[in-house]
């Protein structure tokens, strides 16, 4: 057998492993209705979305008397956070159908707190509409709020950042502390496209003071971001 064809034998087996992943991955986990359900539930949690790991490491700190941040929180972080009075739950994941939504949905019905999605994305720049939408919220979510995303590293970095820059009137180097190793965020990651915004809102607001939503409304320009982005990390 020639290098060529073993090659496509190993691209066609690769190909076919992912395949029954994916499926395997995606066909259980969507019902918590049922004892039978919720044991599914909590092994596609622990498995597939990684609870186990979260349970011990909740990635939990404190931004303001108004506001925490964390990753995914589990079912048995919720009496924390009904010590620390959280009363919003703001999940930057969005909506789903599989285990770790449908937990957290039943732990926030079950300890009386709001549950508001709002879908980023940690790789890719959300519109500025998107953005401003997620500052109303944290300026009009009942309070304190907790905000997440699935590690607590990426879309919650830099929704905490927006959250200090506009309404805790941080500067922006104190905003981009929020995306750091200390959150399990990796700037040298495809992640690192978040900081490239707030770092070249950093860059406006030395030689133009404007706040976040002035600059996402009227300078905020995420393909020159993205471009400029992608071509610093080619080098």
């Amino acid at each position: 057998m020639s290098k060529l064809d073993r090659n496509s034998m190993f691209k066609s087996l690769y190909a076919k492993i992912k395949q029954r992943e994916r499926a395997w991955k995606h066909g259980f986990g969507m019902d918590i209705s049922t004892p039978e359900g919720r044991r599914d539930a909590r092994r596609h949690n622990n498995l597939v979305d990684h609870a186990f790991i979260r349970r011990i490491l909740p990635n939990r700190y404190q931004l303001s008397s108004d506001a925490w941040r964390s990753n995914q929180p589990d079912p048995v972080h919720f009496p924390a956070l009904k010590q620390a009075g959280i009363k919003t739950v703001i999940n930057l994941r969005g909506e789903d159908k599989y285990s770790y939504y449908l937990f957290e949905v039943e732990a926030c019905r079950d300890f009386n707190m709001s549950l508001i999605n709002h879908p980023l994305f940690a790789r890719v720049l959300g519109t500025a509409d998107e953005y401003l939408e997620l500052l109303d919220i944290m300026e009009c979510a009942e309070k304190p709020f907790l905000i997440h995303c699935k590690s607590g590293a990426d879309r919650t970095g830099v929704a905490s950042a927006l959250y200090l820059l506009d309404q805790r009137s941080a500067t922006p180097e104190e905003a981009c502390a929020q995306l750091s190793l200390k959150y399990a965020h990796q700037r040298w990651s495809k992640a690192g496209i978040l900081d490239a915004m707030i770092e070249t809102y950093a860059d406006h607001y030395r030689h133009d003071p404007i706040s976040i939503r002035d600059w996402l409304a009227n300078y905020y320009d995420r393909d020159a971001i993205t471009q400029a982005f992608q071509v610093k990390r080619k080098k």
